[in-house]
């Protein structure tokens, strides 16, 4: 894990282009993939239907993309520390893409590069580069552009 420590939000200037934070891994497994089809009513067999799955392309069900997606701000938070934010609020996301399969139990983590910043009345708008890599594969899982505005 690589862990950023970021002062003063005004910092992030200087960090533009460059990668600040790397997430620890974390198991995706088949409750985890239930519980976001629960929450979300997405039941499509690839990701639910452990013993179909085993003759899909995939021979194992499959993480939803929008599960991946959803675990950027449990990897950013672990591992970008913004001691004089007061507040954070996700404003939304930029180029998504899920290039490769997250299969049940494999890790996953997220690496965080400042891609823009911008001043906004009380703070700044913030847009990560965050990529979620598997284990042992040479494809990331999600790529996105996260924008949040954080304030002091």
């Amino acid at each position: 894990m690589k862990i950023a420590e970021i002062a003063r939000i005004a910092d992030f200037r200087n960090l533009i282009g460059q990668e600040i934070a790397v997430s620890d891994w974390i198991t995706i497994t088949q409750e985890r993939i239930n519980q976001f089809a629960d929450a979300t009513g997405d039941h499509q067999w690839i990701h639910v239907d452990v013993e179909r799955a085993k003759s899909s392309p995939f021979k194992s069900t499959i993480a939803h993309g929008f599960l991946t997606l959803s675990l950027v701000p449990l990897f950013s938070q672990e591992c970008v520390k913004m001691p004089s934010v007061k507040m954070g609020v996700n404003y939304g996301l930029n180029k998504v893409r899920f290039p490769n399969p997250v299969p049940a139990g494999a890790r996953l983590r997220g690496r965080f590069t400042v891609k823009d910043v911008e001043d906004i009345p009380g703070g700044i708008q913030l847009t990560l580069l965050a990529t979620i890599e598997i284990e042992g594969a040479d494809k990331p899982a999600c790529v996105a552009e996260s924008v949040s505005r954080r304030f002091e």
